[in-house]
């Protein structure tokens, strides 16, 4: 049913016609009766003059009332507006403030951090590689370093490092990787996982010369020799121990270095000696064992067999796939393209920031999968959209807040359309500067958000647009400014 307004200006203009109209006919009659009762012109024409005087007052006070009643919704407007400026000015106002107190990290410690992690890991490597026999899996190369801390927009603290660790197998296989068509409706973390596959030059080989290496790392899926990520993770482990055990006494002055198993996942403790590393801070170091597939495609060993238990579905013959050197190349580009001051990393780590935040007042069943589904890889693939969205101007730090609206519209239409699909895997639409091959473009579209339910995404969407309104509630809750953020020593050791 319609919904109708009064329009205050013609309300007003019919006022002014209808007592005009009625204070002439009331001059007139009284005229009229003047006239019988006297007809003198002297009076007539006074009588006249006091009309045209009273006449002229009346439009004047109507004239004047019109103007007032029509001014005051443009002064209405013209607050609600002022106050909206002024409320976003102060939302933005304490978004920054929050960023430089609890989420930029110092570059003096990042830095420091990031060349002692470089230093250990390097050395452990290249002990790896010095004793090496071409009869089983073997270390390649150098590491690769991957994650947010080297991407520029990791937060909390500079002590936690993703290492990539390349392996190889002996030069005469051949790895033949493939994606699994297994059980994908029903087990939805296997969607994006591959089958790396190993083909020796003749089947017959592998009874007669390869039979150590298959029995110790491979296993069979359907016809096919298939690399194992658990036997894998286990011999990567024993091999890092081993070399750790080697190098321990050489950095025993500087740092005290453990390795162990938290989550199937493979971590170097480093805690720095007090009179060498000027920050102090404990570090750990994740080595992910990795193959690489070309054009700096990697295979990575995922922990699935811990958390996840299915009958007749063998996880420990997927592997994930790694887009790190991608995704860094693609910022890398963006940074090229935009201001030198654009705040699109700056996005990031607030979103990540307002994520764990907000994830301490939830129950911890729901906490869990409020960060499952606003995990750090899920948010940097809604920014990765989101760069292609928009003009590289728009993304100036001055337009801080309205970068922040449209991060938090894209997740919530990502939420209700339950879908977020991964930005390399099937792309169609990747710009050119990136090379994959050819079995990446053309595999089928991955949905990030697949295998959650629509009740759960309803909720998370729910709670997100509340984080979003109240954000200046939330930000004046969280904890004091870090510490170990400030700059107040410099290093004592300038060698590392």
């Amino acid at each position: 049913m319609p919904v109708y307004s009064l329009n205050l200006k013609v309300f007003w203009l019919l006022v002014v016609v209808i007592f005009t109209g009625i204070w002439c006919m009331f001059l007139t009659l009284r005229r009229s009766s003047n006239e019988e009762k006297d007809g003198s012109c002297q009076e007539e024409s006074f009588s006249s003059l006091q009309v045209l005087i009273k006449l002229g007052l009346l439009l004047v006070l109507c004239f004047i009332v019109f103007k007032c009643c029509s001014s005051t919704p443009k002064c209405q407007r013209g607050d609600i507006t002022f106050q909206q400026k002024h409320q976003q000015q102060v939302r933005k106002n304490l978004l920054e403030s929050f960023y430089e107190q609890h989420i930029r990290l110092s570059p003096h410690v990042l830095g420091h951090s990031k060349a002692h992690v470089s230093q250990i890991v390097g050395e452990l490597i290249r002990v790896g590689k010095a004793k090496q026999h071409d009869t089983g899996v073997i270390l390649r190369g150098d590491f690769v370093q991957i994650g947010s801390a080297y991407e520029q927009h990791k937060i909390n603290s500079p002590d936690f490092f993703d290492i990539l660790v390349p392996l190889k197998i002996p030069q005469s296989l051949k790895l033949e990787p493939f994606f699994s068509d297994i059980c994908k409706e029903l087990i939805p973390c296997l969607q994006g996982s591959m089958i790396c596959g190993v083909a020796a030059t003749k089947k017959s080989e592998w009874a007669k010369t390869y039979k150590q290496f298959s029995d110790g790392f491979c296993t069979e899926v359907g016809f096919h020799h298939a690399l194992s990520s658990t036997s894998v993770q286990k011999w990567f482990h024993w091999k890092i121990q081993r070399c750790l055990n080697v190098i321990r006494y050489q950095f025993e002055e500087r740092s005290y270095i453990t390795l162990s198993v938290f989550d199937d996942k493979l971590i170097l403790k480093i805690l720095p000696r007090s009179d060498y590393v000027c920050c102090h801070i404990s570090m750990s170091v994740r080595l992910i064992p990795a193959f690489h597939l070309g054009d700096s495609v990697f295979l990575t060993a995922q922990p699935w067999g811990s958390n996840i238990c299915l009958e007749n579905v063998s996880l420990n013959s997927h592997w994930g796939i790694n887009f790190s050197k991608h995704e860094q190349k693609l910022l890398n580009w963006f940074k090229d393209q935009a201001p030198s001051n654009s705040c699109h990393l700056k996005c990031l780590q607030i979103m990540k920031s307002l994520r764990d935040l907000n994830a301490k007042t939830f129950q911890p069943s729901f906490a869990s999968k409020w960060r499952s589904i606003f995990s750090s890889y899920n948010l940097k693939t809604a920014l990765f959209y989101l760069l292609l969205k928009n003009p590289f101007e728009k993304w100036d730090d001055l337009l801080l807040m309205e970068r922040m609206a449209d991060y938090f519209m894209f997740l919530k239409e990502c939420l209700q359309k339950q879908s977020l699909m991964h930005f390399f895997l099937g792309n169609s639409n990747l710009p050119n500067f990136i090379a994959l091959p050819k079995m990446f473009k053309e595999a089928m579209p991955v949905n990030l958000l697949e295998g959650y339910g629509l009740d759960l995404l309803d909720q998370v969407c729910f709670q997100l647009l509340n984080s979003w309104v109240q954000m200046p509630r939330i930000i004046r809750m969280s904890s004091s400014p870090k510490s170990f953020i400030r700059e107040s020593m410099r290093c004592k050791h300038s060698n590392l």
